[in-house]
């Protein structure tokens, strides 16, 4: 006989699928769990959103500015150390914001990202992307960023890496984030920086 599953316990279900999702990418963060060392044979990368701010990083001459120029040398070290061990992906958004701006530094960025796959802008992305500007998890003034963290979640990202900590990768709004990405079905990524994800 087959097993009835009643429509609130399918709600049930998935959300404590995500819950337990989302609670391992935390632990997973925290204590090392996604380094390769740690699964040896079975080790499977986790997917990674490369913001723009990364790239921007990475070509950017050094900062005058302490703070900026730390962030700068974090990048730059996360990016020889430690990008091999995730699956890295863009989207056009990423890539049509790298290519503006001054052209020689627009040309590294590109080189830079060109390598990774683009995750589609599909219609739920654009719906997630909506509903996170509509309920002000986001401003409206920042409808490209609200536009990374929908492709992020939509495509199932386990991270969403970012300097970018006016709209995106800030701790005042990463519970609303979370709770709007949940409400339309999705686990929003762990939305770091490269120091988060530098390890030991």
């Amino acid at each position: 006989m087959p097993l009835y599953i009643s429509s609130f316990q399918r709600v049930l279900m998935k959300f404590l699928y995500i819950g337990f999702t989302f609670a391992s990418r935390r632990m997973s963060l925290k204590f090392g769990i996604f380094d390769s060392s740690f699964w040896g044979d079975f080790y499977m990368r986790p997917k990674l959103y490369l913001e723009t701010t990364i790239p921007s990083y990475l070509v950017a001459s050094p900062s005058r500015d302490l703070i900026v120029a730390a962030h700068q040398q974090i990048t730059n070290q996360w990016w020889t150390n430690k990008k091999d061990d995730f699956d890295i992906y863009i989207s056009q958004f990423v890539f049509d914001e790298s290519s503006s701006g001054d052209r020689q530094l627009a040309s590294d960025r590109i080189k830079i990202i060109s390598k990774f796959p683009k995750l589609e802008i599909t219609d739920d992305v654009k719906l997630l992307a909506a509903a996170l500007l509509n309920s002000k998890a986001i401003p409206k003034k920042a409808a490209i960023d609200a536009a990374h963290v929908a492709i992020a979640a939509v495509h199932g990202m386990d991270f969403l890496m970012t300097w970018n900590c006016a709209h995106i990768a800030n701790a005042f709004m990463s519970q609303t984030i979370q709770s709007i990405c949940l409400k339309n079905g999705y686990i929003c990524p762990v939305i770091c920086t490269p120091e988060e994800l530098l390890g030991e």
